[in-house]
């Protein structure tokens, strides 16, 4: 992998990533930007003990635009965009729009192929793993900065997750605080470590594999399974085997199998629901491990894969129950999604 570091039009960080060494990019992104001006603040919910991110600028931000006036897209014939060259393997940069910026955190966006029809489940194996270095190296970088205390990378595909570029493409925010999900996950591996002396995700995986019924695929190197109280309908959660904080610390084996691993998790996501379907929507989500927090030793770094659709035609609706008081309600049973990931596997 070559990483190439530039800096776009109004000061923001371009990021290469390319698969051969003697790639050259030299491309001066020509457009006449001004400064990025952010409003970006992080307020503390006193009742709930949470953080929201104000952040006014996003309303300005690019929504559904026009295919041939895509941001995400290389620059070509003359249609500038936020990417100079006229094609990449990988691209990373910082979001002109950010929900965090400055004291508050960073925002990028990672662009994950050139290609604006295709998807992360049309990649190649070597693209994937181009993307999971990538991933990876920013998962580094921010943790060098101050003010970032955990990094996210994720991926929303579909409109129906309120998606407002069709691009391939995904984000890594790196947030000044300990996120409230990644709180209760480490204060339930603490309370875990003590009642028993073992740790909770090690604990979850084992008894997802001796269980059998939700498990969805299993390698040398990675589990994925639809956990025993899954929120959403479709719900596919993938750990390596061995158990690490953090992106940064996968074995090369874990990486290998990565790529195949979660490709073919993507392709049976859009098969749930049948020939002729539309592509299904989903979130991708990494959790990582803060970089400085008690029990940081405990955590286990792991993917969740979700969908908000239960059905064709149909989707979940987080309604009163969940976003009234945050409590589930999953009209698919966890087995029987499981069974119907297992069916739809690639032949």
């Amino acid at each position: 992998m070559k990483k190439t570091v530039t800096t776009l039009a109004d000061g923001r960080e371009l990021i290469y990533y390319d698969a051969a060494d003697d790639t050259v990019r030299d491309a001066v992104d020509q457009r006449p930007l001004d400064p990025v001006s952010t409003s970006s603040e992080v307020r503390r919910d006193p009742l709930l003990g949470d953080a929201v991110a104000i952040a006014s600028h996003r309303q300005a931000r690019t929504y559904h635009p026009p295919a041939d006036a895509c941001p995400l897209c290389p620059t070509r014939e003359g249609r500038q965009s936020e990417i100079p060259d006229d094609h990449y393997d990988v691209a990373v940069f910082e979001n002109r729009f950010p929900s965090l910026a400055g004291d508050s955190g960073r925002c990028e966006v990672v662009c994950f192929t050139s290609d604006h029809d295709a998807s992360f489940a049309d990649l190649t194996e070597e693209q994937a793993a181009l993307v999971l270095a990538a991933w990876t190296d920013r998962t580094a970088a921010l943790a060098a900065l101050g003010q970032v205390t955990q990094v996210f990378c994720f991926e929303n595909r579909g409109a129906e997750i309120g998606v407002t570029l069709g691009h391939p493409h995904g984000q890594i925010y790196g947030y000044p605080f300990v996120t409230p999900r990644t709180e209760l996950m480490l204060r339930s591996a603490a309370r875990h470590r003590e009642e028993t002396g073992a740790n909770l995700f090690d604990d979850v995986v084992a008894r997802e594999e001796k269980d059998g019924s939700r498990v969805v695929l299993a390698t040398d190197h990675w589990i994925a399974f639809v956990p025993y109280a899954a929120h959403w309908p479709y719900e596919v959660h993938l750990y390596p085997r061995h158990r690490v904080p953090d992106l940064r610390e996968l074995d090369e084996g874990a990486r290998t199998e990565f790529p195949q691993v979660y490709l073919e998790l993507l392709r049976r996501f859009d098969r749930i629901f049948g020939p002729g379907e539309p592509p299904t929507p989903y979130i991708s989500a990494w959790h990582q491990a803060p970089f400085v927090a008690d029990g940081r030793e405990d955590f286990a770094l792991h993917l969740e894969l979700f969908t908000i659709r239960r059905t064709s035609g149909k989707l979940k609706f987080l309604a009163g129950s969940e976003s009234g008081m945050s409590v589930f309600i999953n009209d698919v049973p966890p087995e029987a999604a499981a069974e119907r990931l297992r069916e739809v596997a690639s032949q």
